[in-house]
């Protein structure tokens, strides 16, 4: 996979789609870390079903800090690991309250210093709430970035290192997204849909699909 290669793919993720968003749903710093780090093993579309009902009532560190971990539960017990989830979501806000004035903060020390926040919710948080360059990988961009050869690693930490330093300067903001989004829905785990792929023919991957 070369540069030129990249740039072209890129280039065309960003025609179809110029102004990629995260599937999650949130209106503030703190719902989309809350949102994420619900979202572990879990789809987007079932952290969405619970927080549309949590947040209207607790989408500020100390209302939701008030629900308490068993008031936490009632609203997120759809969700996978939702017990270990509610523990550290109560932990993080009072976290957020005691050390940062009740704002998210915008290092990512600090991000992965609150309990249940790892390098992988940091990011995003980092990315999609404050806009700054930084690579969520995640099982979708492992997959796509191994499959196609854009940026190919053993491990998460790899590629992210990767995507960060071989690609396009122009498209690292937004390029979390795109390679999520094209790994949720064409090139997806078992039968990637190349046939509907608008990167087929830039893409390296060998054992290539047709319906």
């Amino acid at each position: 996979m070369n540069k030129a290669k990249r740039h072209e793919i890129f280039t065309r993720l960003r025609a179809e789609n110029p102004n990629p968003v995260t599937e999650l749903e949130y209106n503030s710093p703190f719902e989309l870390l809350i949102a994420v780090l619900l979202s572990a093993q879990a789809t987007d579309v079932s952290v969405n079903k619970a927080t549309r009902k949590l947040f209207p009532v607790a989408n500020t560190p100390e209302s939701m800090y008030a629900l308490g971990v068993d008031g936490l539960k009632q609203y997120i017990k759809t969700i996978g690991l939702f017990n270990a989830k509610a523990e550290n979501a109560i932990k993080t806000c009072h976290m957020l309250i005691e050390k940062h004035n009740s704002e998210v903060p915008q290092t990512r020390a600090e991000l992965e210093a609150l309990p249940g926040v790892g390098r992988k919710t940091a990011n995003v948080v980092l990315n999609t709430a404050f806009r700054q360059v930084a690579m969520a990988v995640d099982t979708h961009i492992f997959r796509v970035s191994n499959r196609t050869k854009i940026a190919p690693g053993k491990n998460v930490l790899e590629v992210e290192d990767k995507l960060i330093r071989f690609l396009p300067k122009e498209f690292l903001l937004d390029a979390h997204h795109w390679l999520i989004l094209h790994g949720r829905y064409i090139c997806t785990a078992r039968k990637p849909k190349c046939d509907a792929c608008i990167i087929e023919d830039l893409c390296e991957f060998k054992e290539k699909t047709s319906s």
